[in-house]
């Protein structure tokens, strides 16, 4: 059994800001998660994971990059239609893996900016292009079969490669091309993957969008499983003010800044639990 695990979940721009956030806001407290010998990354959690494991950037310094320019971002919503799609494709889908396949058609035939247009924001947002010895794990979901991978320095999968996957929202982005399949968003699996923290004593969970449905389960639910196996687990979700930071569109680079603001005052509410479990 591995002993701290880090889990940052999906949760577009301002879930990339919020995480970031909260880790400089613990960190100052003398909670420092990047420490953690597992980080498991989804959708925005893969970008603020693979910064932070990198070992290149302090939380702060991650912080930071946060309130910059966001020029270089490409602007994007979810909007009610394609959300309506994403409810009935949960309808129709008997498992998990069927509603990713649902997506992934959806994803392969949506009119989107190229992969290489996509790619270069990616690239522009780490700050590190290769495996961290630190043991990262990026989630994506087979746009063709709906299977769920876990992408690691082991994969044979490069690491920009693996973000851009698992940050594919179908219908905004287009599916990436990685070992010769196309993946969309690990976040269609479940919006933290934190079952892929098993195994592991402690473990932190940032979930920007902790709500589950249908075949998609919760945050809640996937920490109460690991508490069943033997984790001591802190499950953190925004907090009412950082989800009015968030806006209405979380895939809006305006508001990234407002949400790594909100990330910080809320760590101050959760810098005590945090201190008891990972000091333990």
């Amino acid at each position: 059994m591995g002993d701290t695990a880090l889990v940052l979940g999906g949760g577009g721009l301002t879930g990339v800001g919020w995480e970031a956030g909260l880790l400089h806001g613990l960190a100052e407290a003398g909670v420092d998660l990047s420490t953690a010998e597992l980080v498991v990354g989804t959708s925005a959690g893969s970008v603020i994971g693979a910064q932070l494991a990198s070992g290149l950037l302090t939380p702060r310094e991650l912080y930071e990059r946060q309130l910059g320019d966001a020029s270089g971002e490409i602007a994007a919503r979810l909007g009610p239609g394609l959300l309506a799609r994403y409810a009935l494709a949960m309808v129709r889908a008997k498992d998990s893996r069927a509603y990713g396949a649902r997506l992934g058609a959806m994803a392969l035939a949506a009119e989107t900016v190229g992969e290489a247009e996509r790619r270069v924001v990616l690239e522009g947002r780490l700050v590190s292009h290769e495996w961290p010895e630190r043991r990262l794990v990026v989630t994506a979901v087979d746009a063709l079969t709906g299977e769920f991978r876990a992408f690691d320095k082991e994969s044979g999968a490069g690491l920009v490669d693996a973000v851009c996957a698992s940050c594919a929202v179908p219908g905004v982005w287009p599916p990436v091309t990685v070992l010769g399949r196309r993946w969309i968003d690990g976040g269609m699996r479940s919006g933290t993957n934190a079952d892929l923290a098993a195994g592991y004593r402690r473990v932190v969970i940032l979930a920007p969008l902790p709500r589950g449905g249908g075949v998609i389960p919760s945050a809640r639910s996937q920490a109460e499983a690991l508490r069943a196996g033997g984790a001591q687990v802190l499950l953190i979700t925004p907090s009412k003010e950082a989800r009015q930071a968030f806006g209405r569109n979380v895939l809006d680079p305006s508001r990234r800044a407002p949400a790594a603001r909100a990330g910080l005052t809320q760590s101050a509410t959760h810098t005590a639990e945090a201190r008891a479990l990972w000091a333990d």
